[in-house]
């Protein structure tokens, strides 16, 4: 990886988009960033002769704060992706599950750091992976080499479930949370934190659900949950205490500034009233959604909720639902699905859909006055794409450009901290070509020992 120290100039962009207060496009324009951060911004004229140890020719790139992924189970699917039927069902689960039980420590590495090799390369410099990951120490090797930021957590269940996760006692769930947090949170920099991680409200007691809210507090760190709202899930709760699931949370005193909800699909007015006055956040997978029928062009409330002020983000979901991980297609799908769904074209225009990937997915996260946008003072979080290419032109309202034309193939240079982590379209930390021959074999004998198959509907000879 590029080391960060001195000072680093990014000059000459064709545009900064700033994503700052006053939503600022700079033209022509260059960046200093100095000990990971950013420490002056402006017209390149202006910084022709600052001084810089190292400097990045931007010219005809739009350069952009780093995007955010606020759900994306990084550390298994890779060695297996794309092999369900889109017509699985409900043995979806339980199925990735046990294939990510057959990964040992030196499997998840690998798929993990492929996975990150993915993210990066599409422009995604933070993201979350909500628990999945087995086997943190060996993955923490993963996250150090290639210098991405990134929330991990445990994540725990404490009633019976039907996807195969274990099921601990609530005691014993509660010490596991504690213990990632405090062996894990702050670490690299501080480009690693740890957060609660019960698994969905649905396989979790109440006190589970308490105890997860009070170490998000004593630890100034976040919660977050599965909430998919699926109208089984919303029925049983309404049976069982009177109300819809997310009122519930509220009852319970478990949301707040610190909860992030995952996939809150199927919400109606009184939840989201509820994710307002508590100030919880939410990330919203449409790429997911879209791909296994969960109706969000039909039920989807993402106007909805940013109309109550609710920070929303941007997420993915895993490489074998969702089957992709650019956070870039799913800011292109959140522009839109409603306008097409609500017959609307007022709906999320371009200029929200990359707040959704940026500020608003910092924001959701509690990061908004770190990272988020290219502002003097936050982490030097950036990425380069490059608009020589035929996606991108003609060229006059590069926001426009970046949400409906481009896609992560013109992402060029990515940094993160200040370190450049991506250049010249590649990893700089990895053999991205060697990285993939190990996984795929590591997917071949995954399925070998599980006997796991789902033949293409094609014949293959």
């Amino acid at each position: 990886m590029t080391d960060r120290d001195g000072r680093l100039k990014i000059h000459n962009a064709r545009f900064i988009l700033t994503v700052d207060a006053g939503r600022r496009i700079i033209r022509d324009g260059s960046i200093l960033v100095e000990d990971g951060r950013i420490v002056e911004v402006g017209k390149a004229a202006e910084l022709e002769s600052a001084p810089a140890e190292r400097v990045i020719d931007a010219s005809e790139m739009v350069v952009t704060p780093g995007l955010l992924n606020g759900h994306a189970h990084i550390s298994y699917a890779h060695a297996t992706r794309g092999i369900f039927p889109d017509t699985l069902g409900p043995d979806y689960l339980p199925n990735v599950f046990r294939l990510q039980g057959e990964l040992d420590e030196e499997a998840e590495y690998y798929t993990t750091l492929l996975a990150i090799v993915e993210l990066l390369k599409g422009g995604t410099t933070c993201f979350m992976d909500p628990g999945s990951t087995k086997f943190l120490d060996a993955c923490m090797e993963a996250y150090e080499q290639s210098g991405c930021r990134i929330i991990v957590g445990t994540h725990v269940t404490d009633m019976p479930n039907p996807v195969n996760l274990p099921q601990y006692s609530t005691a014993e769930a509660i010490a596991i949370m504690e213990n990632t947090i405090r062996e894990y949170d702050h670490r690299l920099d501080d480009r690693v934190r740890a957060w609660a991680m019960p698994f969905d409200a649905s396989y979790s007691t109440d006190e589970l659900l308490r105890a997860a809210k009070r170490l998000a507090d004593e630890y100034d760190t976040g919660l977050t949950l599965h909430q998919i709202n699926m109208p089984s899930v919303v029925a049983a709760s309404v049976r069982a205490h009177g109300m819809r699931p997310i009122e519930y949370l509220e009852s319970l005193g478990v949301l707040g500034e610190n909860v992030l909800l995952s996939h809150v699909i199927g919400v109606d007015d009184a939840e989201m009233d509820a994710m307002a006055r508590t100030g919880a956040t939410t990330v919203m997978c449409p790429s997911q959604t879209l791909k296994q029928g969960s109706g969000i062009t039909r039920i989807g409330k993402l106007p909805e909720l940013l109309e109550r002020g609710i920070s929303v983000g941007l997420g993915t979901d895993a490489p074998n639902n969702s089957n992709l991980m650019e956070t870039m297609r799913a800011m292109y799908l959140a522009a839109v699905i409603y306008k097409d769904g609500r017959q609307d074209t007022s709906m999320i225009p371009p200029e929200t859909a990359l707040e959704l990937a940026t500020i608003r997915g910092a924001e959701a996260f509690g990061m908004g006055d770190e990272i988020g946008s290219v502002e003097v003072g936050k982490k030097a979080d950036l990425v380069l794409f490059d608009t020589r290419r035929a996606e991108w032109r003609t060229l006059f309202n590069p926001v426009n450009n970046l949400v409906y034309n481009a896609d992560g193939r013109s992402v060029h240079t990515v940094l993160v901290d200040g370190r450049v982590v991506v250049e010249d379209y590649k990893p700089v930390f990895v053999d991205e070509w060697a990285l993939i021959q190990k996984v795929q074999q590591i997917g071949e004998d995954v399925l070998a020992r599980t006997g796991v198959s789902f033949p293409s509907r094609w014949p293959v000879v």
